[in-house]
């Protein structure tokens, strides 16, 4: 399924739901399904890791950390081996190293990887042509109809993790569930080489217990703001009222109580279009704000490069920025026109630099330059365009 498609299908189910009786704003959400999906999320294990374990067995049964060593970079990827020490991705290294002095460090191999990842999808695809991809190591596929005629998702999800076992020599853990959030916390459940299934009718008991930290988009500071009203599970968000989410937290509100009630009519989208495109460096040594400049305007133009092979306009240009403490300041700017070539798209990015009111004694560690925001041109035939 294409943007299009997609589109399609949204449309299809606003349809739907504009045909059901209008609830009022006290009303608890009815769990309605308006359009059965069987939904698989699918989840290397240890992804670049075990890649690394697979094609040096010497790696096997060790902790291995996929990074550069030094001060500057962060952990990519940790074993199973490795994270019983407490390893985790994008940590920095050289804590990774207090944390497991046997860790065997390696470099990370992006092409290795992405050539890995393109084999696995074409595993995916050998079942659905809905896939959708999320990164390079997980995906969630639309198997309502597969390609093999296999009776349940269920099956589905066995022959692809066995398929993966025998072609590649890797493990992979998987969800089925009847929308892509279930999904996605299912394929988590049994980790690592796991496979947990939720059916509709499982749907409420299974997320009754579970905390809201679980819930796609609340993280933190949204964990915290429902504490402050009781709640720290989803069977007491589903308790409170509609009005009330409402009131306390606007549309998103109305998305809580959704999620609550095990509803996400969000569809499989194969060929998701470019969202955004970026390029970001950690420095050797860490740098005062007024040398970044040479830094912007490379990373300015491997940004714009990126961009134009989507074939897609941006209208936001994003300057991202870590200090040496690991605080994250970004600042952003959406033009009245579309930035039209790499000169432009430095510029606003140098002019982003300028926004930037931290005290003159603050380093910074890592830079990055980004486009988002990015819309189709026939979508605005008098936008000037990305070319």
């Amino acid at each position: 399924m294409n943007e299009k498609g997609c589109r399609i299908a949204a449309a299809s189910l606003q349809s739907r739901d504009a045909q059901r009786p209008v609830q009022s704003r006290s009303s608890p959400i009815v769990p309605v399904n308006p359009l059965v999906r069987k939904i698989i999320h699918v989840d290397m294990d240890a992804f670049y890791a075990s890649v690394e374990q697979r094609d040096d067995p010497s790696l096997r049964g060790r902790p291995v950390v996929v990074a550069w060593r030094g001060a500057r970079s962060v952990v990519c990827a940790a074993s199973y081996e490795a994270r019983r020490y407490g390893v985790r991705s994008a940590m920095p290294a050289l804590r990774a190293e207090r944390l497991c002095p046997e860790a065997v460090f390696v470099p990370p191999d992006f092409t290795r990887y992405r050539a890995v990842s393109r084999a696995v999808r074409a595993i995916f695809l050998q079942h659905t042509d809905l896939v959708e991809p999320l990164s390079l190591d997980e995906a969630y596929l639309d198997v309502s109809e597969n390609k093999q005629q296999l009776a349940t998702a269920t099956e589905v999800a066995q022959a692809i993790r066995a398929h993966i076992r025998e072609e590649l020599q890797l493990t992979a853990s998987a969800g089925v569930a009847p929308n892509k959030f279930l999904a996605k916390i299912a394929s988590d459940w049994r980790k690592p080489d796991g496979l947990f299934v939720i059916r509709p009718h499982q749907v409420l008991e299974f997320l009754e217990p579970l905390p809201v930290a679980r819930l796609p988009g609340v993280g933190k500071v949204m964990e915290g703001r429902l504490a402050e009203l009781g709640v720290r599970t989803v069977g007491e968000l589903r308790a409170r009222s509609l009005a009330e989410l409402q009131e306390r937290f606007g549309r998103y509100g109305t998305r809580l109580a959704e999620l609550a009630q095990g509803i996400d009519s969000h569809p499989v989208c194969s060929d998701r279009p470019t969202q955004s495109v970026s390029a970001e460096d950690t420095f050797e040594q860490d740098l005062p704000l007024s040398a970044l400049e040479p830094h912007i305007r490379r990373l300015a133009v491997k940004t714009w490069e990126g961009a134009r092979k989507s074939g897609r306009v941006a209208r936001t240009v994003v300057l991202k920025l870590k200090t040496r403490e690991f605080r994250i300041l970004t600042r952003s700017a959406t033009p009245r026109e579309p930035p039209a070539d790499v000169e432009t798209l430095t510029r606003i990015a140098l002019d982003l630099r300028e926004r930037v009111e931290e005290p003159e004694q603050t380093r910074y560690r890592l830079v990055g330059v980004g486009l988002s925001n990015f819309f189709d041109p026939v979508e605005a035939p008098q936008q000037s365009l990305l070319i």
